[in-house]
């Protein structure tokens, strides 16, 4: 026995051997792996956990904390969603996505929250910080506070909107414990995180989440992308009367995302029958928070190797940098259950997200007080006319340099309220059938979004609206 000895430790001594260097080839790379978290909403026990406590950029998802502190002030009786607030310069000035509405436009916190929530419009998570907390750093206090209520202990916040700031972080974990807290605290609210899809005057923006609509049982919460970040996002869904809560940070486009925590939610529904079998990970809140600086994603989501800018509604099936199948998961997905083997096929997510959504009819969103019946009907019409008077003039400047009537654009210029282009406005507000819906896409420059209504002066008849050209909306 004593000669097989050197034998037996050298096999020993090789695999032992085999598992540093393998785990020296894995240990840079955590930092850079997705975060991924799957909850049970009512009792918060962990389903699976991977990088769940590693500090990441919330991007868009920190809106979930200002609808929360927004709705928890309409709850306590502080204001009410037909409290009317101001687009402020400060709002209006603020990066894409975006409504682009102009500095001093009233529209009450209802018609906001969903403009936030859906379109995850940035200027309307300000005038919601600013409408409660009088600055955007008095809503951050307010933030905070929550979160530290809460007991989102890797959570700090700056702003109301996710935009990139030093200090603004939270983690997966952290982001369970809101979603759960929200679905706790604001059940009559709910329906602020599943609007499918808002209708502001012309235009029509589905919700960012690609769940809503595809994904059977999804009923919530957000999306967010910054290029540090990563594409998040934050998904609930509800089967047999269960509600799971998926958490995903840091994949490389829109649609992967989804994909993840459809993946996630599937998995979680399908081994409730096996839940006996699996090792208990505890709750979301015990989950023990990993004292390190968020990863920065921003080399890998908005590099050269992209074809096309980054952004939140990307609805690239894989990024440029990825390749085949296997992008969507970012390879093999770890196992996190031991008995993964017993479960049956997942259904197959990507598929789904390619789908068409189920239709749906868009919620009306408009600006000024809140309205009904005819009231309503005056009020969309108005916000119509406004948003095509930009557009037009853009489009009549550009298209006078081709015509030889060159000299039209300064004219119209220089008499905006002429009696011609009333004429034709009201001619073209009737054969005007598709106009521009959403050019402000959150993946093009911030000169875009003031062409949709964010710098309308007195001209607001000459629509010159003949050459409108239809495009999909990515907003």
């Amino acid at each position: 026995m004593h000669a097989f000895r050197p034998l037996l430790r050298k096999p020993l001594f090789n695999l032992f051997a085999a598992a540093l260097a393998v785990g020296a080839l894995l240990a840079p790379r955590i930092a850079n792996a997705e975060a991924l978290l799957l909850i049970e909403a009512d009792t918060g026990k962990v389903l699976q956990a991977d990088n769940a406590t590693i500090p990441w950029y919330p991007a868009s998802v920190t809106k979930i904390m200002t609808a929360y502190v927004t709705l928890k002030a309409v709850k306590d009786g502080k204001i009410t969603l037909d409290t009317l607030l101001t687009v402020s310069p400060t709002a209006a000035s603020q990066s894409p996505s975006k409504m682009g509405l102009r500095p001093g436009t009233q529209l009450t916190v209802d018609n906001a929250l969903k403009m936030m929530m859906v379109k995850s419009a940035n200027d309307m998570a300000v005038v919601l910080a600013e409408g409660l907390g009088g600055s955007i750093d008095g809503f951050s206090v307010m933030m905070n506070d929550t979160a530290k209520k809460l007991g989102m202990t890797q959570t700090n916040y700056v702003n109301p909107n996710g935009l990139p700031a030093d200090g603004h972080v939270t983690s997966a974990r952290d982001l369970g414990i809101l979603a759960r807290s929200f679905l706790r605290d604001l059940p009559e609210y709910e329906y602020f995180v599943h609007i499918p899809a808002i209708r502001f005057g012309k235009r029509v923006t589905g919700n960012f989440n690609k769940l809503i609509g595809r994904y059977p049982g999804a009923d919530g919460f957000k999306t967010g992308f910054i290029c540090a970040s990563g594409y998040n996002l934050v998904a609930s869904a509800t089967r047999n009367g269960r509600r799971l809560i998926a958490v995903v940070l840091g994949a490389n486009s829109g649609t992967a995302r989804a994909v993840k925590a459809a993946q996630l939610l599937e998995r979680g529904f399908s081994q409730d029958n096996l839940s006996w079998l699996r090792p208990s990970l505890g709750t979301v809140e015990n989950l023990v928070p990993v004292d390190a600086s968020p990863p920065n994603l921003r080399e890998e989501m908005c590099g050269g190797h992209r074809k096309r800018p980054a952004s939140d509604d990307d609805d690239a099936l894989i990024a440029t940098n990825g390749t085949g199948s296997g992008s969507l998961t970012g390879g093999a997905a770890p196992v996190t259950f031991f008995t993964a083997g017993l479960q049956p096929p997942l259904m197959k997510a990507s598929e789904l997200m390619a789908s068409a959504p189920e239709a749906a009819e868009p919620v009306v969103v408009y600006t000024g007080p809140t309205r009904t019946g005819a009231a309503l009907v005056a009020a969309v019409a108005a916000d119509s006319d406004q948003q095509t008077p930009p557009k037009a003039r853009g489009k009549k400047s550009r298209i006078a340099k081709k015509p030889d009537t060159g000299s039209d654009a300064k004219t119209a210029a220089a008499k905006p309220a002429a009696a011609k282009p009333d004429a034709a406005a009201k001619t073209d507000a009737k054969t005007a059938a598709k106009p521009t819906a959403s050019k402000h896409a959150a993946a093009k420059p911030a000169d875009k979004p003031a062409a949709s209504g964010d710098q309308a002066p007195k001209p607001a008849k000459p629509k010159a609206a003949t050459k409108p050209k239809p495009a999909p909306n990515n907003s």
